[in-house]
């Protein structure tokens, strides 16, 4: 079984409690729900106040008690260490004989922090995909309170629109392959004035592979990206390295 444990609870878990504690079976449940539902059910509920959370699935139904368990969860990995998300978005999905979670979550205007993983049953697919939320929330906890009160609400844009292509499809003869990709996906975008520091953050947040931004030190389109090395590129067309300094 996993368990959410309470401070204070003496290890006793939500999930114990709300599941099982009127049953024979956990006596010692009832007698510390008797104490403490009230700050339990307070805590829980103004956490889910906070964050506006959907949870569907996707050729999995996702019963009462995984959508319960979801909901005592996210709202304290993420509280742990942003005050203040926006909403947050759970999809349980079949992916052959394991169970893919994906979470995503709003921690701020412009913030959006992914995290997925896939597992043998549906507890330990969020569990995992949740923990990953957790670790990269915890790395960037300075900076993001930090980012947020530095941040003006009209902060610069400039609008773009992002285009998705059709893969390469191997089975087409080469007289029949189209002179330009097939566009499936057409998507507004925007596209933010960012330090390239804070552009790192933004996509590791994001577990994107690449994000484009705008350099505050000039206002030039830049980008950095994952490379296959484990390091991160960063392209800069005009050659200005913003007061990044060598080696960080």
């Amino acid at each position: 079984m996993r368990c959410m444990k309470f401070k204070g609870l003496q290890g006793v878990s939500v999930r114990l409690l709300t599941r099982y504690a009127v049953t024979p079976m956990y006596p010692e449940a009832s007698r510390y729900l008797s104490g403490y539902g009230g700050l339990l059910t307070t805590r829980i509920n103004s956490e889910l106040r906070r964050m506006q959370l959907s949870i569907n699935g996707k050729q999995l139904d996702v019963g009462a008690a995984l959508r319960e368990y979801i909901e005592g969860q996210l709202p304290s990995v993420v509280g742990k260490y942003f005050e203040n998300p926006t909403d947050g978005h759970v999809t349980m999905s079949k992916q052959g004989h394991e169970v893919r979670a994906d979470v995503t979550v709003h921690v701020g205007k412009g913030i959006l922090l992914r995290g997925h993983a896939e597992a043998g049953d549906a507890y330990a697919a969020f569990d995992q995909a949740a923990e990953h939320v957790g670790k990269r929330l915890r790395r960037y906890k300075r900076r993001l309170r930090d980012h947020h009160k530095d941040r003006p609400d009209n902060a610069d844009v400039l609008p773009g629109l992002q285009y998705v292509f059709e893969a390469e499809n191997d089975a087409v003869e080469d007289s029949n392959e189209p002179d330009q990709p097939v566009i499936v996906a057409e998507l507004e975008t925007k596209i933010e004035k960012l330090t390239p520091g804070d552009a790192v953050m933004r996509m590791d947040l994001a577990n994107l592979p690449a994000i484009m931004f705008r350099n505050v030190s000039h206002g030039g389109l830049n980008m950095v990206y994952r490379r296959s090395d484990g390091n991160i590129g960063w392209v800069d067309p005009r050659g200005e390295r913003g007061g990044v300094a060598e080696g960080s």
